[in-house]
């Protein structure tokens, strides 16, 4: 589902109660500016957003495609984060999954690159389950709650996608 402004409030609710949950691994919008400056990126042609839902229509995370280089490239960066209490429990896998299928399909992109920080598990199994390789670690590559992190490049092209099964939540 395309992100939308009507979602707002819900949006900054789920932030701040997930903010121990995306510590220190993302800093997701936590302001009305700077939600509807996501939103005014995701009008860019570099620049995709999807919510995550849940089967009962909750905002469960989010997904972006962004940098979208186009050309020879057809490349984009992977960003991703849930929202408690409905992480860990299947919605990122659909919704990454869902959104994969539309990067590869609709907009035609040939590979895509997540960046995760090496620490951070559960972000690495949820890409290792959907078919993305690890390609190696970039030092101090983003800066991320005032800190230049490490980050691991995971990739897939779409040559190598094979999408999942569609699951439903526990």
């Amino acid at each position: 589902m395309a992100p939308s402004a009507d979602r707002m409030e819900e949006f900054l609710a789920a932030v701040h109660r997930s903010r121990d949950l995306h510590t220190p691994w993302v800093s997701a919008p936590d302001t009305p500016a700077a939600f509807l400056g996501m939103l005014e990126r995701f009008r860019t042609p570099a620049h995709i957003g999807y919510w995550a839902i849940t089967g009962h229509g909750a905002l469960a995370g989010v997904v972006t495609f962004s940098e979208i280089v186009r050309g020879a490239f057809q490349s984009a960066y992977l960003g991703y984060y849930a929202f408690v209490p409905h992480h860990r429990q299947g919605h990122m896998t659909r919704s990454l999954g869902a959104a994969l299928s539309l990067a590869f399909g609709v907009h035609q992109l040939h590979r895509v690159e997540a960046n995760i920080q090496p620490g951070n598990e559960a972000s690495k199994a949820l890409v290792r389950g959907l078919g993305f390789r690890l390609e190696g670690l970039s030092p101090r590559y983003l800066k991320i709650g005032g800190d230049w992190r490490d980050h691991e490049r995971w990739a897939l092209t779409a040559e190598e996608w094979v999408p999942p099964p569609a699951t439903r939540p526990a």
